[in-house]
């Protein structure tokens, strides 16, 4: 072989070797050549994800149903302790968070967050026909409670110390038990991110009512992965997706199914209050 077939022979090899690595890393692309979108989530947390008669339900399952559809890709959801979902993207072990996750500035800097599905401020649930409590201020003087521990609890105590009578606060090893203690009248009302206690006045409307309007700081939940140019196309795609759905109504439909109400949520990229 001559000096000349030597370097356009090596030339090809690198061009065959950038271009593979650049298909390689496109994850839009890799996701269509498997035919498969492997999606991490906890389902232990109604209404988004949990399980039904033994199998998966709610609202994480009903819009990736229409991602799946839009893409033409298979979903393969995958069952994980929380600790673990956002370690395991971190790691490359599969392509998208469907927690979802509370936007935060501080987990913009680390993730890319789609589309918000839904409203995750904190609000109020009480029993239903308790006219003593109209609005959040309405707990002044009263007892509520929320899960040990947990952002919304923070809040209800925050929030508490602006009212012109104390509250006393009570907190419940988990939300179940925090419902519980409503209906039974230990407290008076119950704090939460407004789709979870909105799916649980939707499933209980005979025992619970939710107390509009929250009193958080308003939030949203959404859907992340990671920052990086190789999941970019990726998640671009299914933002188009949810874009898409939050104009033609899917969206609206599958909020008033799952959550009991529709919500009003931000287009796309946005500064979260938290």
């Amino acid at each position: 072989m001559n000096n000349n077939n030597r370097i356009l022979a090596l030339c090809l090899g690198l061009a065959a070797g950038v271009a593979s690595l650049t298909a390689s890393a496109d994850a839009l692309d890799d996701v269509r050549q498997s035919g498969v979108l492997e999606v991490a989530t906890e389902m232990q947390f109604a209404p988004f994800d949990f399980h039904e008669d033994g199998e998966q339900a709610g609202l994480n399952k009903a819009i990736f149903a229409e991602v799946g559809k839009e893409l033409g890709v298979e979903i393969a959801f995958i069952d994980l302790p929380w600790p673990s979902v956002l370690p395991g993207l971190e790691a490359g072990n599969f392509d998208v968070v469907a927690g979802p996750i509370i936007v935060t500035r501080a987990r913009k800097e680390r993730y890319h967050f789609l589309t918000p599905i839904a409203e995750s401020t904190v609000a109020l649930l009480k029993r239903a026909g308790d006219d003593s409590i109209q609005t959040p201020g309405d707990i002044a003087g009263k007892t509520a409670g929320g899960g040990q521990s947990s952002a919304q609890l923070a809040a209800l105590k925050t929030y508490a110390e602006t009212l012109a009578e104390p509250v006393e606060i009570k907190e419940f090893v988990d939300n179940n038990q925090a419902y519980a203690a409503l209906a039974a009248g230990r407290v008076d009302a119950v704090a939460n991110s407004l789709p979870n206690i909105g799916y649980v006045a939707s499933q209980r409307s005979n025992v619970f009512e939710v107390v509009q309007p929250p009193f958080g700081e308003p939030s949203y939940f959404a859907y992340l992965g990671r920052d990086d140019e190789q999941s970019r196309p990726l998640l671009d795609a299914i933002d188009e997706v949810l874009l898409k759905m939050k104009d033609d109504g899917r969206l609206t439909e599958l909020q008033k199914k799952w959550l009991g109400q529709a919500m009003d949520t931000p287009r796309g990229d946005f500064e979260p209050n938290l």
